[in-house]
């Protein structure tokens, strides 16, 4: 059983942090679903939420249906992401992380995100700091490093676990790689052998299968997943069965069910609608055609649907069109 300080996750399977798609409707999808032991917040920018950006504000909401739940803050000054960490600690989530692994440009030119891995020293005064701010459970994530030739995740971690940080997620390729190439799970591995604390392993885990050799190849203690729960809402309830299959003796093996296309029509169109309720129409539709490409990849006739939703012009017809392709997928598997 995986411990954050305090805090149980059970299973050791965390929702990975992701700009523009881990908000309260998806983070909510997620725990419905089950599987999960921690959800996590799409990373919050320091400097906006000290300043108090209602955009930014409006983001931190969460439900106590969500908890467990980790709120992760970006930044590149310390007392800015100290004073973060306050107003975090204040909302009442159960978890709050660093982020040190984003690889985004517009995060790197503020010297944030990835970019503090190649200034370990400011990367240290930050988790002291924090540390000291806060009585919940801190966790950081970060990169293998920024460049090839400049990887730091071992410094990097020893730094965390001797400045009290509770655990650490990696994620095993360079800034520079983006998601390019293949997450080199050694590493994580190299990183559990040097630490004490818990240690989550990140990257290309797209499956239950992927899940289970991450965590027998590695060592680590947990997974976090991002981009593969997007194509695939259910793969932590599908690791959990398997791990759970394995906990009580049984075949870890065995194959666990696949979503029928009701299951698939039903979640996408109730995940649809909870968007639709909360955002403006403008918002709403950008945020659905991107869903739409994730949760109809690998269906048939999928490209013909997000070829057509470029012309839909309102949520409503939207949510009719996604309705009827679901419609006729049905008719066909029925004939």
């Amino acid at each position: 059983m995986l411990k954050i300080g305090p805090v149980t996750v059970d299973p050791p399977l965390v929702l990975a942090p992701m700009a523009g798609v881990t908000d309260r409707d998806f983070r909510l999808l997620i725990r419905r679903i089950g599987g999960v032991g921690v959800v996590t917040m799409e990373f919050i920018s320091s400097k906006a939420l000290v300043g108090g950006h209602r955009k930014v504000l409006e983001l931190m909401h969460f439900s106590e249906e969500e908890r467990p739940l980790s709120i992760q803050i970006y930044g590149s000054d310390v007392d800015t992401m100290v004073e973060a960490a306050r107003i975090v600690e204040s909302l009442g989530p159960d978890i709050c992380d660093i982020n040190m692994g984003c690889p985004a440009n517009k995060v790197l030119k503020g010297c944030a995100g990835a970019a503090l891995m190649a200034d370990l020293g400011l990367a240290e005064r930050m988790i002291r700091e924090v540390r000291k701010a806060l009585s919940i459970p801190l966790t950081v994530k970060f990169r293998s490093g920024v460049r090839e030739n400049e990887k730091c995740f071992l410094e990097l971690g020893r730094i965390c676990e001797a400045n009290g940080v509770d655990a650490v997620a990696m994620h095993p390729r360079t800034a520079k790689q983006m998601f390019s190439g293949r997450a080199d799970w050694t590493e994580v591995a190299r990183l559990k052998e040097t630490l004490s604390i818990p240690v989550l392993g990140n990257g290309d885990v797209r499956s239950a299968e992927d899940a289970l050799r991450m965590m027998a190849e590695t060592g680590c203690d947990g997974v976090m997943i991002g981009r593969g729960a997007t194509r695939n809402p259910w793969l932590f309830s599908q690791i959990a069965a398997r791990l759970s299959r394995a906990d009580s003796g049984g075949d870890s093996a065995a194959l666990v069910p696949e979503p029928t296309i009701e299951d698939r029509r039903d979640l996408i169109l109730t995940h649809f609608r909870m968007v639709a309720e909360r955002e403006p129409s403008r918002f709403a539709l950008h945020k659905l055609r991107k869903f739409t490409g994730w949760y109809t990849h690998g269906l048939p006739h999928g490209a013909k649907l997000r070829r057509r939703i470029n012309e839909l012009p309102d949520v409503e017809t939207f949510l009719e069109a996604v309705e009827e392709f679901f419609d006729k997928l049905l008719v066909h598997q029925a004939a």
